[in-house]
């Protein structure tokens, strides 16, 4: 079975979602076609690098993940084919897979180069399907791209430690359907920095001095209180990104992007006491 993962900023109201399935059945009829995301904002590659992050490893080894963001091809944004912890990933180097870099480094690196092989009309998504058909396959990324050592980096994906290790700045990279801001502080890089000393979250003028695992684990901190609905909390999520919400919220009542006032972009500080 050929699993192959779509990510894009295309929506659901044209027809390119459609098309693009289309033209990947057309040349490989046994693939299963699975949508991760189609309503990406446009060119928001934070954005699509923390979802596919977040969904890649619910899928087997061996998937082919097609990522359709920013992918025209530029002198400063080559088209690139990834093997990570034995999944594929096709995307333009403009810096999307930096979130899963900080965990893992690739198994191999290749910049597609197959562009003069396909028909004048074949357009960045065309090259990005027949690789990935190649892949899926059980083809070798040597035959479609020659191996390189670095991806382009984007310093907005990473958190900023200071060089006394007694705080981390980090940004909101996605606000998901509830509202809630996603920050781009990796479990991994809070327990390396805080070795075990107290902290506080601070954002938009609050703090929690709790990062929980889940969110009703407020109900257990604070269950002196006559209700926890509605407080603000912060968890590392099921991706293991440090997310900023609201208790038993939904969009239509108050969430952490409408009541917490935090955007895209905005700061959220981790400061740690010695």
């Amino acid at each position: 079975m050929s699993i192959i993962t779509l990510t894009t900023d295309y929506g659901l109201k044209d027809h390119f979602v459609g098309a693009l399935k289309g033209k990947i059945l057309s040349q490989h009829k046994e693939a299963v076609i699975v949508d991760i995301s189609h309503n990406v904002d446009a060119f928001n590659i934070s954005e699509a690098s923390y979802i596919i992050d977040a969904a890649f490893n619910n899928f087997p080894k061996g998937t082919v993940h097609i990522i359709g963001i920013d992918i025209e091809l530029k002198e400063n944004n080559q088209h690139i084919a990834i093997e990570w912890n034995n999944h594929f990933f096709i995307a333009a180097d403009n810096g999307i897979l930096s979130m899963l870099i900080q965990k893992i480094k690739p198994q191999k690196i290749v910049a597609i180069n197959i562009h003069d092989r396909l028909l004048p009309k074949a357009t960045d998504m065309d090259v990005f399907v027949t690789v990935a058909i190649h892949i899926a396959k059980g083809g070798s990324l040597n035959v479609i791209g020659k191996e390189i050592k670095q991806l382009k980096e984007v310093t907005e994906l990473q958190p900023v430690i200071a060089s006394d290790l007694n705080s981390i700045k980090g940004y909101v990279v996605y606000i998901d359907h509830f509202g809630n801001a996603v920050t781009n502080i990796s479990k991994k890089t809070f327990a390396e920095v805080a070795k075990g000393r107290p902290y506080e979250v601070t954002f938009k003028s609050r703090k929690v001095k709790t990062i929980f695992s889940k969110y009703s684990d407020i109900e257990v901190a604070d269950k002196n209180s006559s209700t926890t609905a509605g407080k603000h909390l912060a968890i590392f999520n099921e991706a293991e990104f440090l997310e900023i919400g609201i208790y038993k919220s939904n969009p239509k009542t108050g969430s952490a992007s409408s009541l917490l006032g935090l955007r895209y972009r905005d700061f959220v500080m981790i400061n740690f006491n010695n």
